[in-house]
């Protein structure tokens, strides 16, 4: 008998811990994990370190320290013009994947189906199995003479929605291919969520890492979705202190209450001089919201120019901080193996798509390297030298 229980038996090693080990192993540059090699503002910083000294350090509320509560309704309203009551509506959560994982298990029942986009952010499926549900992927189809950016079939959509279905995940931004979502799918999805009493786990990490003309538009403002959405964002990405692991769910109070009523038992709550900083970070200026943009719009042109060099295509994000590269016709069996190439022979790590598909639709995944392009100007343009000078050997 294995040791391993059922709901975790399918699950192996992360993709991400594979490819970082061998990024160390043959000392490569690594696009492959996305996560900052740069700290956030030292303002952020120094609130933390100030909470410390100032003895916030016992545990916070299980919904969240009060003034960071009061920050995210703050931040909703300034960006979205979003009412959040953050007595009610808000749980802070240990980072995103947290407030993923209590939605679902607060909203799922076993047998409920959940549809989700693919490629997927890998928690998803592990914690729609958590949950005792089903999940219906639906794949997002690579750019194409008809479409600029990624794109999906009404047809499969529609199919995707069943009498079980009980959840909605929509990830916009999306990860990994950059895909924001505009109002007229958001719309088509509102529909099909409202005739099916189907609920909507919007993860919006990236919410702040959109380039122009793409517009992020929070799915919960839309008027069939304000008391239907469950908003998750964190820390991570708009202030590049992915190591913290402060993230929040937003949602009307019943969903709320659905979400916090896990939160208690997986984490009960989470540092707390950690969400006195993230208060502060929420409430920086616009300027720093501007600059944020600006930063990842000079990193994103210098990864698609680092691709287009080394011989590759890749269409750029409409957000996140991932470049899809394609890579059909290089030669290698799949994306797996470019991959391999890539970190152990031209010293840069990415990330094989197809790991991120369903086994019935890995092969839209298997063209295609995600590239992670927030690192340093140093860091991205060593990746070119190294990949011009290797690509170049297999083009």
């Amino acid at each position: 008998m294995s040791v391993l229980a059922a709901r975790v038996s399918r699950f192996g090693t992360t993709v991400f811990s594979e490819f970082s080990a061998l990024a160390v192993q043959h000392g490569a540059v690594n696009l492959g994990q996305g996560f900052p090699d740069f700290d956030g503002p030292d303002a952020v910083k120094e609130a933390a370190q100030r909470a410390i000294r100032d003895g916030v350090n016992q545990y916070a509320l299980s919904a969240g320290a009060r003034d960071l509560r009061q920050a995210i309704a703050e931040h909703a309203q300034r960006f979205y013009g979003q009412g959040v009551d953050p007595d009610t509506m808000v749980t802070v959560t240990s980072g995103a994947t947290e407030a993923i994982l209590a939605t679902l298990l607060g909203l799922v029942n076993p047998g409920d189906e959940v549809v989700v986009f693919e490629p997927v952010y890998d928690s998803y499926d592990a914690s729609i199995a958590f949950a005792g549900g089903v999940a219906r992927h639906v794949p997002l189809h690579p750019p194409d003479a008809q479409h600029a950016t990624w794109w999906f079939d009404e047809a499969e959509v529609r199919a995707a929605f069943g009498p079980r279905t009980r959840l909605l995940v929509l990830n916009t931004p999306h990860n990994p291919t950059g895909k924001v979502f505009t109002r007229a799918e958001l719309e088509l999805l509102a529909g099909l969520c409202e005739e099916r009493g189907a609920y909507v786990l919007a993860d919006e990490v990236y919410e702040h890492l959109v380039f122009a003309p793409a517009r992020h538009l929070r799915a919960a403002t839309l008027p069939q979705l304000r008391e239907r959405t469950v908003t998750v964002s964190s820390a991570g990405k708009s202030f590049s202190f992915t190591g913290w692991k402060i993230g929040w769910a937003i949602a009307p109070p019943a969903l709320r209450d659905a979400v916090q009523r896990a939160h208690q038992f997986i984490t009960f709550a989470v540092p707390s001089p950690l969400q006195a900083a993230v208060a502060v970070a929420l409430r920086l200026p616009d300027a720093y919201f501007r600059d944020l943009t600006a930063l990842y719009t000079d990193k994103r042109a210098r990864m698609l120019g680092a691709l287009g060099e080394a011989g590759l295509t890749a269409h750029a994000p409409e957000g996140s901080y991932f470049a899809m590269a394609d890579i059909r016709g290089r030669g290698f069996a799949d994306d797996v193996a470019f991959c391999r190439h890539l970190v152990t022979q031209v010293g840069v790590a990415a990330i094989p798509p197809s790991v991120f598909y369903s086994p019935e639709h890995r092969a839209l995944g298997q063209g295609f390297a995600r590239f992670a392009f927030c690192k340093t100007e140093a860091v991205l343009d060593e990746a070119r030298r190294r990949l011009v000078r290797g690509l170049a050997r297999t083009g």
